[in-house]
């Protein structure tokens, strides 16, 4: 699969099936973390006048829901961004969906006058994929908390700035 033969889309009801398969399938993801993807893709799709969170979802030339991507603009702040949520389908993942999914985001932002995109991970051994696509995706390592979410589990902080 090419990168280019990924579309990427607003966020569908019909998706929310696939991308909570696909939040499972990666396991990274807790089922409380999975809960609140779900609930934040339910607020997005219920709520069309809410500005907190924009979702869009990649989809594949078969239609077959490929990942998504959840951002939004971090409360009491002037051009910063969150990135709430990426996920891609393990069989696509290396494909360029995350890429795309990323590169969209960034259009997206810097078109709502964005200029910072925070994104955060754990220093688990577990999330070295994570941690280095954000590094390939132009991250850049903002901070690490110590022992932020257990003992010998700290919390990694990238950025993302976007030049105005």
């Amino acid at each position: 699969m090419h990168e280019d033969s990924v579309t990427i889309r607003k966020l569908h009801r019909e998706d929310v099936a696939p991308l909570r398969r696909i939040l499972q399938d990666t396991n990274f993801f807790s089922d409380e973390e999975i809960g609140t993807a779900v609930e934040l893709m339910d607020i997005f799709l219920s709520d069309p006048n809410q500005n907190d969170y924009d979702l869009y979802t990649a989809v594949i030339a078969t239609g077959e829901v490929a990942g998504y991507i959840c951002v939004g603009p971090t409360p009491l702040t002037v051009g910063t961004y969150d990135l709430y949520w990426v996920a891609v389908n393990p069989e696509f993942q290396r494909q360029g969906v995350g890429k795309r999914l990323t590169l969209f985001a960034d259009e997206l932002i810097k078109s709502k006058g964005g200029r910072l995109l925070i994104a955060e991970t754990s220093s688990q051994p577990k999330y070295e994929s994570t941690r280095r696509f954000y590094i390939t995706q132009h991250f850049q390592q903002l901070a690490c908390i110590k022992d932020y979410y257990r003992r010998g589990d700290d919390l990694v902080v990238y950025g993302k700035y976007y030049s105005q």
